[in-house]
């Protein structure tokens, strides 16, 4: 698995996006709505957060319509 900023994932029924990744560190937020961004921002290490994604999907981003 290949994590990257900006990445959105969805597990058991909730989307989490990745907002900030270090080397053992992830800070990812529980999205309540995809469009607004609504939601909450957790902390942790690169191992709870890819037990966390275990069994999730990555889902395509949202492209914004450019003029």
């Amino acid at each position: 698995m290949k994590l990257q900023q900006g990445q959105i994932w969805k597990a058991d029924g909730e989307l989490i996006r990745v907002v900030h990744l270090e080397r053992l560190k992830v800070g990812y937020k529980k999205l309540k709505n995809r469009e607004s961004g609504e939601g909450t921002h957790h902390e942790a290490t690169k191992k709870e957060f890819c037990r966390l994604l275990k069994g999730a999907e990555l889902v395509e981003p949202i492209i914004a319509n450019l003029p």
